[in-house]
């Protein structure tokens, strides 16, 4: 039997690397400050990995709309900082002890400075934003910091919530993972001057990118290991986050079932044995197989988007990487 074959953001990588170069010099540059704590805590987490495959969203959508400024460097970087601000928010909300396979900022250097940090990035991020000179792209990505904002509260109003319907789970996928994919591809369309048409073709591109690969990260925290995830598996599981393959569990289980995920759920103080447990339930309904089925279904729309563009390196690269979005293991 044929193995499947491996898909992974390599060629992504490639074409943009002289780019991203520009673009880690700059995030560099801009996490310097007079007070020692902000370059020690944001380069601590920017260095420490990472896909860093939004900016590389905005830096691939440009060339793919042949983009004649370079205006996408701040860009690419302000939407780093911003993706890194909500990860340094994140761990505080969730109390995380790992981020990217290393122990989380907050518990270096304290919850308080996560958050202050955090702050601090958000701003030099719409300043990066400005610099771009363009007033379409500062409203697209304010519009997005606002959104995932709200994202986050509506997951953390539904914390423990077994009765949270699918499309109220995509509603929160969509603004808090999603809409930063989605900005970060459309700005490329903007900066380059592309017609209003190609940017929402993007922002589509962006989006349906974005809740697969949600769903699939959703699958790996049951499914992989520390070393590949970079965080403690089962972190949604032990902070009450009711995710795709719970719902779709959930919703499938008989009555008995549904009073074990309620206490399973409920319950303060899970060991590894209500892992065990929640891992059983949703294997027996199939939930993973499901999420990942519903991950390539967003996948596919995502590559439906890249057919209204020609044929080029960089969109045999932007359709690898979405393969790679719902085929990955890390």
């Amino acid at each position: 039997m044929a193995l499947q074959k491996k898909y992974g953001i390599e060629e992504l990588i490639s074409l943009t690397k002289k780019d991203m170069g520009l673009v880690n010099d700059l995030i560099i540059q801009r996490t310097i400050s007079n007070t020692d704590m902000i370059p020690k805590v944001s380069q601590y987490l920017i260095s420490s990995g990472g896909k860093r495959l939004r900016p590389m969203l905005t830096i691939a959508s440009s060339k793919l709309c042949e983009c004649k400024n370079n205006y996408y460097i701040p860009l690419a970087a302000g939407v780093e900082f911003m993706h890194t601000a909500t990860l340094l928010h994140d761990d505080v909300v969730d109390d995380s002890e790992m981020r990217r396979g290393k122990i989380a900022a907050r518990m270096l250097w304290g919850n308080e400075a996560s958050v202050l940090v955090g702050d601090y990035l958000l701003g030099e991020a719409f300043k990066m934003m400005v610099e771009a000179q363009s007033i379409k792209a500062l409203e697209v990505l304010s519009n997005a910091a606002t959104v995932i904002a709200e994202g986050e509260v509506m997951q953390l109003v539904y914390s423990n919530h077994l009765t949270i319907t699918p499309e109220m789970y995509f509603q929160i996928i969509n603004y808090k993972t999603a809409k930063l994919f989605s900005a970060a591809s459309e700005i490329g369309a903007i900066i380059s001057d592309s017609s209003k048409e190609t940017a929402q073709i993007l922002r589509d591109f962006g989006s349906y990118l974005g809740i697969a690969f949600q769903l699939s990260d959703d699958a790996l925290d049951y499914t992989s290991t520390i070393d590949n995830i970079g965080k403690d598996i089962g972190d949604d599981f032990f902070e009450g986050k009711v995710t795709y393959p719970i719902i779709v569990s959930y919703k499938k289980s008989n009555k008995e079932e549904k009073k074990l995920w309620e206490r399973l759920i409920n319950k303060k103080n899970k060991n590894a044995n209500d892992f065990k447990s929640a891992l059983e339930l949703i294997d027996k309904k199939k939930g993973f197989e499901k999420t990942l089925a519903e991950a390539k279904k967003y996948g596919e729309k995502a590559l439906n988007c890249l057919e209204n563009f020609e044929k080029s390196e960089m969109k045999s690269a932007l359709e690898e990487a979405v393969y790679f979005s719902y085929t990955r293991d890390s």
